[in-house]
């Protein structure tokens, strides 16, 4: 377990100084001068000018501006917002932890709904349900996410008026922000109207968790239609058959377990493309998150919140990946005492 926990730190090392070198690289692959993409003051006098020079090396040669860069992100500094003058770093925690709790919801939905979905196709395999559940798939992963947000949208907020349609929460309720988890945030308030608050913010967060949802889920349900048919046909079931256990204790007490082998995997893939999903749905339901206002600075060419929302967003990716790498040895003891990564 030692040796497995040492090479994925390593790779998350690896990754993210790749991820660094990526970012750094920015400030010169964009228009303009280079201490302005760093430091996004775009009005400076020349007093600030050399001091900032003098804190970013810009003298200096590539490997001292990148260390002075390097030093300055460790510090939280990702420099200030071309567009509103903004620290970064601020506009960061206000925004992250709303894009966190989204990709999170609709992580959960998809799993709930995708694999008990994907085993009951495997489990009546080549039958009417398996068909009508594999045309489900197929349909909701070629639906576009913008689309289905407007039918949602259209349908159960504005022609049965039953969810609402932009936002995290109701204005009228006043929660103080802690996490920025909305949430978590509602239970640590000391608000009288809590419960309500709650229900409010959960309400808020359907249409947008659901339209995120519809696409991973789909692949978790042909990822766990796969491993359930693969579990299935492997010998110890078929031993577990001859010995007289009914298809339910099978598939109950040996077919499940080793089917979330398969699908454990691939949370971690996955997530990057529920975070990808995110960043269209949070512009169509105002949701104020992080992927909004970067696509927001992208529009307003805002080159220093595009750095800093790149290297939040990949980071937060990343570790979402080696935790699912570690929760998929919890359940597969095998690879613990593997001596060779993939």
């Amino acid at each position: 377990m030692l040796n497995f926990t040492l090479r994925r730190l390593n790779l998350l090392l690896f990754t993210l100084l790749m991820l660094s070198i990526v970012s750094f690289s920015l400030n010169y692959l964009f228009p303009g001068d280079v201490l302005v993409n760093m430091s996004g003051e775009t009005v400076m006098s020349d007093a600030r000018e050399q001091e900032l020079s003098l804190i970013y090396h810009t003298d200096g040669n590539i490997l001292q501006q990148y260390i002075a860069y390097m030093g300055q992100i460790f510090s939280g500094n990702f420099g200030v917002s071309m567009a509103s003058s903004a620290s970064i770093s601020n506009e960061l925690l206000i925004h992250l932890p709303a894009t966190i709790e989204l990709c999170l919801a609709a992580l959960f939905i998809a799993l709930l709904i995708g694999m008990p979905l994907g085993f009951l196709a495997a489990i009546f395999h080549n039958k009417p349900v398996d068909k009508i559940i594999l045309a489900f798939a197929m349909l909701g992963y070629s639906i576009p996410v913008f689309w289905l947000a407007l039918i949602l949208i259209m349908i159960f907020s504005i022609t049965l008026s039953l969810l609402p349609s932009s936002g995290q929460l109701n204005l009228l309720f006043d929660i103080e922000m802690v996490t920025g988890l909305k949430l978590i945030d509602i239970m640590l308030s000391d608000s009288p109207y809590k419960a309500a608050a709650m229900k409010d913010a959960l309400l808020h967060l359907i249409l947008p968790a659901i339209t995120v949802a519809l696409a991973p889920m789909t692949i978790f349900i042909r990822l766990a239609r796969t491993s359930m048919l693969e579990v299935l046909d492997s010998n110890y079931i078929k031993a577990a058959r001859a010995k007289g256990l009914s298809k339910a204790m099978i598939i109950y007490r040996h077919g499940i377990r080793n089917a979330l082998v398969g699908i454990v995997r691939q949370i971690g893939l996955q997530f990057a493309n529920i975070v990808t999903l995110a960043m269209i749905a949070e512009v169509i339901f105002a949701w104020q998150g992080a992927g909004g206002w970067l696509i927001e600075s992208i529009e307003a060419r805002d080159y220093t919140a595009i750095q800093g929302g790149l290297i939040a967003l990949a980071t937060f990716t990343f570790f979402i990946n080696i935790l699912a790498d570690f929760l998929y040895v919890a359940i597969n003891p095998l690879e613990r005492y593997k001596k060779h990564g993939a």
